[in-house]
């Protein structure tokens, strides 16, 4: 394990991918991955020199989406933000479900969140080794473009998976988060995951979620994959479920990192 120092408050401990090889038996291992629609971002400059992948597909795209296969291969439910779900920029491919085949993993969805038509098809996607019992889309309050996805896996005793991508600013990510809370404040298993855009600290305890009793095993810089400044990533869990391994990845593809876990299921009784 390398240590990355912030230049902000927390520093980013990176994990090799190797050490979620394997998920322990009677466990379940989580992904939240913002794959920037396939594009490789090693530092600023790329931001202007990339721009056109963002309108016109390349090779080194696939090539990126099957690195990113590989990764996912390990985990047993992803959340992907910022895919494209088949427009002239990805060779009409939808991102989400290539990844999924690609991991060989035979469940995933796709929410399409802002829909340009032949040019762009922004997206969320999730993946699961697991048969969903239900899933469920939302848009999420504020501005147009952004959405949560809900999967529940299970029935007699369900966990709850929401992954999303909440707004930049304070006030929306308020507002999104007050409707998350209405849509898991009955569920006692809950993991939420995804691009917040904030660090974990404010989601836990300065947020509409900071009386649900979540908890978070980390608080450390995703963003910008190259230098890692800020905690953006985050997976938050119920708090009576035991967390075994967790880790920001050292997987600088997009310019995001990855996020991981793995927690104990079922969960012990109490």
């Amino acid at each position: 394990m390398k240590t990355v120092v912030s230049a902000k408050r927390f520093p980013a401990h990176l994990c090799q991918p190797d050490e979620f090889h394997v998920t322990t038996p009677g466990h379940l291992s989580f992904l939240s991955y913002n794959i920037q629609v396939g594009i490789q971002t090693r530092h600023y400059p790329d931001y202007l020199f990339k721009a056109w992948q963002h309108v016109w597909p390349t090779k080194s795209r696939l090539e990126n989406l099957n690195r990113i296969g590989d990764l996912v291969r390990r985990f047993d439910v992803v959340a992907l933000q910022e895919a494209d779900g088949g427009s002239f920029r990805s060779g009409f491919i939808n991102q989400v479900e290539y990844v999924a085949k690609q991991a060989e993993h035979p469940y995933w969805f796709q929410q399409l969140n802002r829909n340009l038509g032949r040019v762009a098809q922004h997206s969320n996607g999730i993946i699961s080794r697991f048969p969903p019992h239900q899933i469920d889309t939302h848009a999420l309050p504020g501005l147009p473009g952004r959405g949560a996805i809900v999967l529940q896996l299970g029935d007699s005793e369900p966990l709850l998976v929401v992954m999303m991508h909440l707004a930049l600013s304070r006030r929306a990510q308020n507002q999104q988060l007050r409707f998350i809370r209405n849509l898991i404040s009955l569920y006692r298993n809950v993991v939420l995951m995804g691009d917040m855009n904030t660090h974990s600290l404010r989601l836990l305890y300065d947020s509409p979620l900071k009386d649900l009793g979540l908890k978070s095993a980390h608080a450390r810089a995703t963003f910008p994959s190259w230098q890692p400044q800020r905690c953006l990533d985050q997976i938050l869990v119920s708090k009576h479920l035991k967390i075994t391994r967790m880790g920001v990845l050292d997987f600088p593809l997009s310019d995001h990192l990855p996020v991981a876990m793995e927690i104990e299921w079922p969960p012990a009784k109490n």
